[in-house]
């Protein structure tokens, strides 16, 4: 990083500073003592030096200097510890300059900061970009991330377990696993591929459910065996021909050969333990969908087998419907051509036919790119349903939770929540034209899945989109086997698409955008506002094409998706945009471009479809446009996968993670602005400094967060809650604020001032504050006029601020400024002394008539509360320029209204003993106000005649209002300068940016500082 150079004698620095690497001009060195295997005399002596220094004065471990070629002295350009938060990170990126040709850019709200000279730039850019998606993810997307147990403590997370979690998402990715699959072991090995008669090279995965191979070379072949369709695993003989062999048989009659593991033995024995707690707790039920006769037959589509072998397919798919006596909803009167169109479906059943007898025919067969090429043809009609759930291993799911979807539409049935009242909403608007929808007995059965789901996964509950996928798949399978897999699609292979921010299909829009710069950089550049083009192609990945396509040209894309995954939606886009590339390029502007596209896309039709067409009519042209040329799906999907088909799964995560920090940290930027709308109107801060304001707020909720574990639930931001209360802070974190922001800080009571402003605040009792009432509170501190200030002074020395338990009340204070013992003496002239007992007597006269006028009565304060604001005031003069002239001020007003408190709580005492004795009371003559004296004679000093004027123990409640307490503190000028005195919050701000983290740094050292101590205890 860049910084202003400092001159740096090369001669001598040698003696402290190693060269690590070096060019013609930048030398990086590393500082003895740091990083060094082994522990040389000079070594030691440096880092113990280094040890000892105060952590401000510490030296970094490395630095680079520009040197000139020829001098002894050089510039120290880059030596410094800078703090950049993980949370405030926008992008991460590799790029180069004129001066570094190989440089790490991190870009932050607010700069842009490039970093070079590393030992190895890819493999750091690799962690950082997980660190920062592991920090994001679990701080600003805890709705849909679980974080793994190793990264719970971020103090402990090492580069191992960065590693560990890419490994397993990665794994969970290419063979699209449910989330809970934890990844065991990796290893490389071989495996007998009987269709091409060798031993494959690849690497085999264990997790607590599956065992998975992948080929070295890509898309070779792929398998995935479910543990409970696994019957044995066995060692065979190790020979020269098959070292260290595993045959593992599955059902269907079926077994892998795998040779050349390394530790097989351990490696079998953890498998086997797998196995067993697998079939322990997951028995096998053959007949997982045979008899189902909760399922109306009016949508169980022609192929509705219910074996996992699928017997004779023509025979199944014939005799299924005649012995029900029903027409499939797939089934139409025949249209011209239709005998064509049935010889390619019979065409396509007798290929799949053949590949099942070669490659395997249940969730375990081989997947190679020969099975690509079948699905890119389009699947045939009858097993689309039943490949569907083979693809995306549904069908495991389905087998191990027999009973499962029939207990929950029970369960669900007839509950009502804002779930069911969405989807009773948009049932009618699933596939209108489709004739198995215009019945009561499609949407029924649309309806029970639905539900049946949002009882399932509350998280998620309904979603827009999910309405039209659940249709399409009961058109093609069972009402339990498409709920199987619409949670294959929900919570595997979509994951993030379905929830309140439709996180992933952003983050995937992103991804999708970048494809679009690599693939076609001509009409990136002509498409210059991405946004244009996102409001369209984000429904292509919501909804599988199936919104924007004629149904029988987007099933076949659904059956590249349920095989390809997410892949097959990137690849397919791309080659809608490269087909329309030379007309969106002379495109007048962006509206007349996505006219076009959809005008493309609703023209695109399925030649192989045994049916009419279903349109989905979405094009926007008028009737003297000529209609767009047709295109086939086939041909679109074939140029999709010659074209575009090169990314890998990996590459695609990869890109993922890098983009959803940048749509997270858009989220971000769209919260915090809706909050600044909110509460700007609200407060007088000008809005840079309520910007900086509201980045602490949040970067404090943050660490609290990142740092304290576990955080309960509604601690955490919650995305689904108003813009100003999805970050909320307690009472610890306000206390911090507090004292770094707050301009009523009183040295060591300010810790219990911060506890009361907090419960003053927490109107509602969950201990949380948003953001809009601490800015408010802060407000009227810095801005508010003295009346305003005062009150709320006021109100933080009473209920509920002020509680019977607080750990500041029970002090009394015993202050000679504030005895009542003895008479208020002012110093003033004789003949002032009683005209100022006029004026007092005048005061509350009109207070009491302008108390009467108020509307809302705050409740008067005892004398226990008004001993607090008493202590308050003196501690926030302390160090104040002015501070004896209003200590003394201060004493005045305190002893004056100590005196006003006494006359009401003798007035008080008089009116009990006059409603106790009322005729005696009516006789006795009402005191005149030189009777009624509450001063001392100024000029004799003799106490008042009524020896009873200061009683010890007070007959009546003592007490004083906030008219009294504003009244008495307009009449000292020194005190209306400090409440009237302008604030500026700037400084404030700057001086919390520096030290936030440090104070924050600091907290955890004093926590973290017993345990040390304990531990060096138990060394000795």
């Amino acid at each position: 990083m860049w910084l202003n150079p400092e001159e740096v004698l090369l001669k001598n620095a040698l003696r402290l500073w190693v060269t690590q690497r070096s060019s013609c001009y930048f030398v990086l060195q590393r500082r003895r003592g740091h990083g060094e295997g082994g522990g040389r005399l000079t070594g030691r002596l440096v880092g113990a030096l280094d040890a000892v220094l105060d952590s401000s004065a510490r030296v970094a471990p490395f630095r680079i200097l520009f040197q000139v070629p020829g001098s002894q002295v050089s510039s120290q350009i880059a030596s410094v510890k800078l703090v950049i938060p993980w949370v405030d990170i926008q992008k991460l990126e590799k790029t180069s300059n004129v001066f570094l040709t190989a440089t790490i850019r991190i870009s932050t709200p607010s700069k842009e900061r490039d970093f070079s000279m590393f030992l190895d730039l890819e493999e750091t850019l690799r962690v950082m970009e997980q660190l920062a998606d592991v920090t994001l993810r679990r701080l600003l997307d805890n709705e849909g991330f679980d974080l793994d147990p190793p990264l719970q403590e971020p103090s402990q997370i090492t580069k191992r377990d960065l590693e560990a979690r890419a490994q397993s998402e990665l794994f969970r990715a290419v063979f699209r696993l449910p989330r809970r699959e934890r990844l065991h072991a990796v290893q490389d090995c071989s495996l007998w591929t009987p269709f091409s008669r060798r031993h494959t090279a690849g690497r085999l995965f264990t997790s607590d459910h599956y065992i998975c191979f992948a080929s070295t070379e890509e898309g070779c072949c792929r398998v995935i065996l479910p543990l409970r369709e696994v019957l044995s695993i066995e060692k065979m003989e190790d020979t020269s021909l098959l070292p260290s062999p595993v045959i593992v048989s599955v059902r269907g009659q079926m077994a892998f050969q795998f040779i050349e593991l390394k530790d097989r033995d351990a490696l079998v024995e953890a498998l086997l333990g797998r196995l067993r707690r697998v079939q322990a707790d997951h028995p096998v039920h053959h007949s997982t969908t045979q008899g189902d006769d909760r399922t109306p037959l009016v949508l169980q589509s022609t192929s509705a087998c219910s074996d996992h072998t699928f017997g004779d397919l023509e025979m199944v798919s014939s005799q299924s419907s005649k012995e029900r006596g029903e027409e499939s909803p797939r089934q139409r009167p025949e249209a011209p051509g239709a005998v064509l169109r049935m010889s390619r479906e019979e065409i396509k059943i007798s290929l799949w036919k053949d590949h099942f007898m070669e490659y395997g025919r249940t969730v375990c067969m081989f997947r190679t790119e020969k099975i690509r090429k079948l699905v890119a043809m389009g699947l045939p009609e009858c097993l689309r349903g039943r490949l569907w759930l083979l693809f995306s291993d549904a069908i495991t799911d389905l087998a191990s939770h027999p009973g499962y979807y029939g207990h929950l539409v029970e369960e669900s049935l007839g509950k009502c929540c804002l779930a069911t009242e969405e989807i009773e909403r948009d049932l009618h608007r699933s596939l209108p034209e489709h004739p198995a929808f215009q019945t009561e007995t499609g949407i029924a059965a649309l309806r029970r899945v639905l539900t049946a789901y949002a009882h399932r996964n509350p998280r998620i509950g309904y979603c827009q989109s999910m309405n039209i996928l659940a249709s399409v798949l009961l058109l093609y399978a069972t009402e339990e086997d498409a709920f199987w897999l619409l949670v294959a699609v929900c919570e595997r292979m979509l994951p993030d698409y379905f929830n309140r921010r439709v996180l992933g299909a952003q983050v995937d829009q992103s991804v999708f955008e970048e494809l679009i710069q690599e693939q076609l950089p001509e009409l990136a550049e002509r498409l210059r506002d991405p946004s244009a083009l996102a409001s369209l192609s984000l429904s292509w990945f919501l909804t599988l094409f199936l919104s924007i396509m004629p149904l029988e040209s987007a099933v076949h894309v659904v059956d590249c998706f349920f095989y390809d995954g997410i892949k097959a939606i990137f690849q397919l886009g791309l080659a809608v945009l490269e087909a329309n590339a030379r007309a969106l390029c002379s495109s007048r502007d962006d509206s007349q471009a996505l006219v076009l596209l959809s005008r493309f896309l609703d023209h695109i039709k399925n030649e192989d479809s045994p049916g009419p067409p279903v349109g989905s009519h979405h094009a926007f042209f008028s009737e003297d446009q000529e209609p767009p040329p047709v295109t086939d799906i086939a041909d679109l999907i074939r140029d999709s996968y010659e074209k575009f088909g090169h990314q890998s799964v990996e590459q695609i995560e990869r890109m993922r993670c890098r983009h959803r920090i940048r749509v997270l940290q858009g989220h971000e930027g769209t919260t915090k602005q809706n909050v600044l709308r909110v509460v700007s109107p609200e407060v007088s801060f000008p809005l840079g400094n309520l910007e900086e304001l509201y980045d602490l707020f949040k970067r404090e909720h943050m660490m609290s967060c990142y740092w304290e574990q576990p955080r309960s639930g509604p601690t955490r931001h919650d995305p689904s809650r108003p813009y100003a209360e999805q970050y909320r802070i307690d009472s610890r974190q306000f206390a911090r604020l507090f004292q770094l922001v707050s301009p009523w800080t009183c040295g060591a009571h300010t810790e219990i001032l911060a506890e009361r402003t907090f419960r003053l605040l927490d109107d509602n009792m969950d201990h949380l504050i948003e953001f809009k009432a601490f800015a408010t509170c802060l407000d009227t501190m810095y801005n508010g006029e003295m009346n305003e200030k005062i009150k709320l002074l006021y109100r933080l020395h009473i209920p509920p601020a002020l509680t019977e338990d607080d750990q500041d009340s029970q002090s009394p204070l015993k202050n000679p400024l504030l005895s009542t013992s003895r008479p208020l003496v002012f110093g003033k002239p004789n003949d002032d002394a009683s005209d100022y007992q006029k004026q007092l007597k005048q005061m509350i006269k009109d207070l009491a008539k302008e108390k009467a006028k108020s509307e809302t009565e705050l409740p008067q304060m005892s004398q226990r509360e008004f001993i607090q604001f008493c202590k308050t005031l003196y501690s926030m003069f302390h160090e104040d320029p002015e501070e004896n002239d209003l200590y003394q001020a201060i004493a005045t007003v305190t002893t004056l209204l100590l005196q006003i408190g006494e006359v009401g709580q003798r007035s008080s005492s008089s009116s009990g003993s006059c409603s106790q004795d009322s005729g005696e009371g009516q006789r006795a003559s009402a005191p005149s106000p030189e009777q009624d004296c509450i001063f001392a004679d100024t000029d004799t000093g003799t106490a008042p005649q009524d020896s009873r004027a200061f009683p010890e123990e007070a007959e009546g409640d003592w007490t004083v209002s906030l008219e009294h307490i504003l009244a008495s503190l307009l009449t000292e000028q020194s005190l209306v300068n400090f409440f009237e005195k302008p604030l500026d919050i700037k400084s404030k701000l700057e001086n919390a940016k520096v030290n936030q983290y440090s104070l924050k740094t600091f907290e955890k050292s004093s926590q973290l500082l017993p345990e040390l101590k304990q531990d060096s205890d138990l060394l000795r």
